[in-house]
């Protein structure tokens, strides 16, 4: 038996077929010979894990000689499969003889599962064996043998057989295949020895023999392999799903429900595998797919196999249940039976404009919608939801989010709805967040078929197809055991245009966590995007500036060496040598990543536009308007607006800066808003979902808003760029803070509506980033959003830059 961590509560997956584990040839020393009398017969490692008849590991030894082998001081001892170099031999001893021509049982653990328990052993141990891999050792004498490699056991004298399996590193010559919690590896009724495990053992039914048990029949009597066939039982699978989110008998056991495989998660500690009645009922709210979790064991099923399978029904929400998200309704605490193989798979509902509806989900005032019955007709997440657990496909799918680092990208089922210039959808209202929608991964093994490297307007071709799960980030996607054929779409990274001579070119960046410890990659990649793609702009706003120790909580707020380092980069790029304006913050109080202490920046090209400092800024010192010859300026620059406002609590404060260029002012206020973190998602349980983080970025918009307007109070015709990471949309209450009273031009409704978007979230194309001008700059102004990682699976920042070209005026 082993013990493997459980995803949530519930018993060790069960096991139900062979487990084929690849192993290195190891030879065994020459001179070891096979035995001709005692020897190891069988080995079981699954007894009482879930799936097990039998409730005991056990050893079996055999006597292939004329005569009884005496035992007496002798021991069985085990080894795990990938032993270190503190590793240690567990040892049971032995005593007594075993039979001539017969067999010796040595009972070890037992577990919590099985209900049939072993012949009356002949010597008991305690060793928790694996099921799956390790060694065994029979070994003349008790004391615990210290070899830790083939060569060294086999030149062990007092080894008399071993046996290792499942890709063991001890074994004699080859690995012994894998066996599993319902099959052994035994010798077979021969005996054979040819001191190659992998020649000599093969994986079967457990036979355990004591003895008192004759000849050694591979096939002793009790078998504890049960004769009869088992039957299904009275639930289906829709009876379990009901028409609700909720099962309606959550909670309760069930036995024998039959179904199909159709899929295996075989990776990770949420493994186990989907099923689906080939036989439904004539309710669309009734899924006819349920998923069985088997924690971190493997399931030995796949798909084609017809099974029976008992366990308890339960409501499991991915990423806990305070978070909002949805349940998966599945069996845990599984035992089955396969009762054949190679089946046909029940037909994949097709997924399409056809049949996905354009309304997203259901409203409850905010409420649940868990209790409410299911509309798969009427709305996207209700449709997903009656199919959960079920087969689905998509054909020729068209990718609206880039591959991601655990190969997950998103295609939509409604090609026509709300196209971005590159083939994403664009997400530009709450009432409508896009019901096409559809995440994909894959459960194919990654070194056949390796997940596609898509970036948006990529396709998935043909047919892609599998299980539809629910996941905590994400929503509802489609576990694929058939994917499409990635077609290359053309995606190129975009350059904008330079800036003409009388033009201030001003841009933002959000580049994602920047730090000293970043590979040097990183910083190339990041300076190309500034000199190639954004043509140099003459002041870059930087959000997401970390401190010189990066993520490391040490008390460092400098960030001299991360701007060094990133201005050093630019440089070897092409670009002139920036210098920067930034104030350090107060140690861990602005957010982010713990120990980053990430702030927004300035760099600007001395070459082209000069800075106006200020003396006197500091972390907690407000910047405040002042008259300054007849034009708003800055009492300190740079600056912090209101660092004390309460609005500004655990999150990044905003940096105010005065530059002049061809001797007219402009000052630049760097932003980066507070996240969306604690916001219920768009596929929450709870619609429409709660925004609560959108509390805090409208406070913070009023106290820029009211910045700003002082600007103008005291100088109408000021010259203002306001720019950054809002980490909100064009239409949210924050922007229109923002904009109101026409103090500020959100410069991206100046966009075509296919360009408006700077960031690509759960398949949806949004604008997050955003350049604001006063009044006095905004006519005339030529601003791009230009994209160059959004929409890319090899993305530098999950921000797209964009910039302003501007013509101040005096």
């Amino acid at each position: 038996m082993s013990s493997v961590p459980l995803r949530h509560a519930g018993a060790l997956g069960a096991v139900a077929a062979t487990l084929a584990l690849g192993a290195l040839v190891v030879p065994r020393v020459a001179g070891a010979a096979p035995s001709s009398d005692a020897l190891i017969a069988e080995v079981y490692g699954g007894g009482g894990n879930s799936g097990a008849t039998l409730t005991q590991d056990f050893v079996e030894l055999a006597d292939r000689g004329s005569q009884p082998v005496s035992v007496d001081g002798w021991s069985v001892q085990y080894l795990s499969a990938s032993p270190g170099p503190t590793s240690k031999w567990q040892v049971t001893r032995l005593t007594g003889s075993i039979p001539a021509g017969g067999r010796y049982l040595v009972a070890e653990a037992k577990g919590s599962g099985g209900t049939v328990a072993l012949p009356t052993p002949d010597a008991t141990g305690s060793i928790s064996m694996s099921a799956t891999a390790g060694t065994v050792a029979l070994v003349t004498g008790s004391d615990a043998l210290t070899c830790l490699t083939a060569a060294d056991c086999a030149a062990d004298s007092r080894v008399r057989d071993l046996v290792g399996f499942g890709g063991a590193v001890v074994r004699e010559g080859t690995s012994a295949p894998a066996p599993s919690n319902t099959t052994s590896v035994n010798r077979g009724a021969g005996l054979a020895d040819t001191d190659d495990n992998g020649t000599d053992f093969a994986t079967a039914a457990p036979t355990p023999a004591n003895s008192g048990g004759g000849s050694g029949d591979p096939s002793p009597t009790p078998t504890p392999t049960p004769t009869d066939t088992p039957t299904p039982g009275s639930v289906r699978i829709h009876d379990i799903q009901g028409t609700t989110r909720i099962s309606p008998d959550n909670g309760k056991p069930v036995t024998n429900v039959p179904g199909t495989v159709t899929g295996v998660r075989a990776t990770g500690s949420s493994r186990g595998f989907w099923f689906q009645d080939p036989q439904p009922d004539d309710d669309p709210r009734t899924s006819e797919g349920l998923f069985v979790f088997t924690g971190s064991g493997t399931p030995a099923v796949k798909p084609g196999d017809s099974v029976l399978v008992s366990g308890t029904i339960s409501e499991y929400y991915p990423g806990g249940a305070a978070g909002g998200n949805q349940s998966v309704t599945e069996l845990s605490k599984p035992k089955w039976t396969v009762l054949s193989s190679g089946n046909p798979l029940p037909a994949a509902f097709a997924l399409g404009p056809d049949t996905v509806p354009a309304a997203y989900t259901p409203d409850a005032g905010g409420g649940s919608i868990e209790p409410l019955a299911l509309q798969p007709s009427t709305y996207a997440l209700d449709l997903f939801e009656s199919l959960e657990g079920m087969r689905v496909r998509v054909d020729d799918a068209p990718v609206i989010a880039p591959a991601n680092e655990y190969d997950e990208l998103w295609v939509t089922t409604r090609p026509a709805d709300h196209r971005s210039a590159h083939g994403g959808v664009l997400y530009s209202s709450y009432d409508d967040p896009n019901s096409g929608r559809l995440e994909v991964t894959s459960l194919l093994p990654d070194a056949e078929h390796p997940f596609p490297q898509a970036n948006v307007g990529d396709a998935l071709t043909g047919t892609t197809e599998g299980p539809l799960d629910y996941v905590g980030y994400g929503g509802y996607e489609l576990q694929a055991t058939t994917l499409g054929a990635l077609h290359d779409g053309g995606l190129t990274p975009e350059v904008t245009r330079k800036q003409e001579n009388k033009e201030l070119a001003v841009a933002t960046y959000n580049v994602e966590n920047l730090a000293p410890s970043d590979a040097q990659s990183k910083f190339d990649r990041l300076a190309k995007g500034v000199v190639h793609n954004l043509a140099t702009p003459d002041v870059v706003a930087l959000e997401e500036i970390q401190d010189n120790s990066g993520a490391v909580d040490d008390g460092t707020v400098a960030a001299d060496v991360t701007l060094g380092k990133f201005v050093d980069a630019i440089v070897a790029a092409g670009g002139p040598r920036y210098q920067w304006r930034e104030i350090d913050p107060v140690n861990d109080a602005d957010g982010g990543q713990p120990g980053g202490n990430i702030r927004v920046a300035f760099l600007f090209n001395a070459g082209r536009v000069s800075f106006i400092d200020r003396p006197g800024g500091d972390s907690t010192t407000a910047v405040q308007v002042v008259g300054d010859h007849g034009e708003a300026g800055l009492s300190v620059s740079p600056g912090r607006v209101d660092p004390g406002n309460a609005a500004w609590t655990d999150s990044r404060k905003p940096l105010a800066g005065m530059f002049e260029f061809h001797g007219h002012r402009v000052i630049v206020v760097a932003d980066h808003f507070n996240s969306k973190g604690g916001d219920q998602s768009l596929h929450s349980r709870f619609q429409p979902p709660t925004r609560s983080s959108e509390v805090q970025r409208r406070q913070q918009a009023a106290v820029v808003h009211g910045f700003v307007e002082d600007l103008l109070k005291t100088d109408r015709k000021a010259n203002v760029v306001v720019v950054g990471d809002f980490n909100d949309y064009q239409f949210s209450p924050a922007l229109q803070t923002l904009t109101a009273g026409g103090v500020l031009e959100d410069l991206i409704g100046d966009l075509p509506l296919p360009e408006r978007y700077s960031y690509v979230y759960d398949g949806n194309s949004q604008v997050l980033d955003h350049i604001l001008t006063s009044p006095r700059v905004s006519g005339g102004a030529d601003y791009d959003v230009v994209h160059i990682n959004a929409e890319f699976a090899g993305q530098t920042s999950d921000h797209d830059p964009q910039v302003v070209r501007l013509r101040p005026k005096g």
